[in-house]
């Protein structure tokens, strides 16, 4: 669903197995390019009401696309309504897809940090206890946006996971190229046209005197469930069309004005050489 409406643009989004995630309302760039696609509210709600401060506001755009013209020094928000909170992605590299240049940009580990190592996430850690007051990082308890259930995300095989989470659990090999979540963006227009979305769902698992699994128990662990590996790229056709419309108009542009710049050098060059002669002749 879609319809334009003043400096807005109404879309509902769809999830996992063609379910509905929401209305989302955001700007469509009339009066201020620079606010192309940021949700203004997400259900009608400015705030997600899981957080306290700062974390409950919904920020950025979905990540499907960004505000044009992007800088490497720009840190891209987008929020995640699976996950109950907005995250940021910064840039960690130029990348060649499929004859397009784009920037990619990573979520990087402070995203889930402990408030100790980034003292922004001080309102992600909700509760004392399971966080050990706060000082567990890698993971993040989003048990209020799932009707109290024990439910925790963290990077898969606990990826820039405190080492105590992660050494209980057998067969865990994390590493950045097969686990960390990242966009690639085309710079110029600001979409995004290849992605990476790579989670992984845990449960808590406490001790527990009157089950018979849990009683020899001694701590609580972090139980992975599953990982998500959800990944997107742009087709073929999609891409050559883009380059013919975009990235190739773009270097014509380049070209032209590097040529204009070459004429102008030349015929500045050939005023002075003859302003210079005429002078030498004058004087003679």
């Amino acid at each position: 669903m879609a319809c334009s409406r003043s400096n807005f643009f109404l879309y509902a989004s769809f999830q996992y197995h063609n379910t509905a995630d929401g209305v989302y309302k955001v700007f469509n760039g009339k009066d201020d390019i620079s606010k192309v696609a940021i949700i203004d509210t997400y259900k009608g709600k400015k705030h997600l009401s899981y957080w306290p401060s700062y974390c409950d506001m919904i920020n950025g755009t979905d990540g499907a696309s960004f505000p044009p013209f992007i800088e490497k020094t720009r840190v891209l928000q987008f929020f995640s309504s699976d996950i109950c909170r907005s995250f940021y992605a910064v840039f960690g590299a130029e990348i060649n897809l499929k004859g397009i240049p784009v920037y990619r940009f990573i979520l990087p580990s402070l995203a889930f940090a402990s408030p100790l190592q980034n003292p922004d996430n001080h309102c992600f850690c909700t509760e004392k206890i399971i966080s050990k007051n706060c000082t567990l990082y890698g993971v993040l308890d989003i048990g209020k946006c799932k009707d109290g259930k024990p439910v925790y995300i963290s990077l898969p095989h606990f990826l820039h996971a405190s080492p105590e989470i992660a050494e209980p659990v057998e067969g865990l090999s994390p590493n950045e190229e097969e686990h960390s979540t990242y966009l690639d963006v085309e710079p110029i227009t600001g979409f995004t046209l290849q992605f990476a979305k790579r989670l992984q769902i845990n449960i808590l698992v406490k001790p527990g005197k009157s089950i018979g699994a849990l009683k020899g128990l001694k701590q609580n662990y972090m139980v992975p469930i599953l990982w998500l590996n959800e990944t997107g790229t742009i087709g073929d056709e999609k891409a050559e069309m883009f380059r013919n419309q975009v990235t190739g108009k773009i270097e014509l542009l380049g070209l032209v004005e590097m040529i204009l710049i070459s004429v102008g050098v030349v015929m500045f060059t050939a005023f002075m050489i003859s302003y210079c002669a005429c002078r030498l002749k004058s004087v003679k």
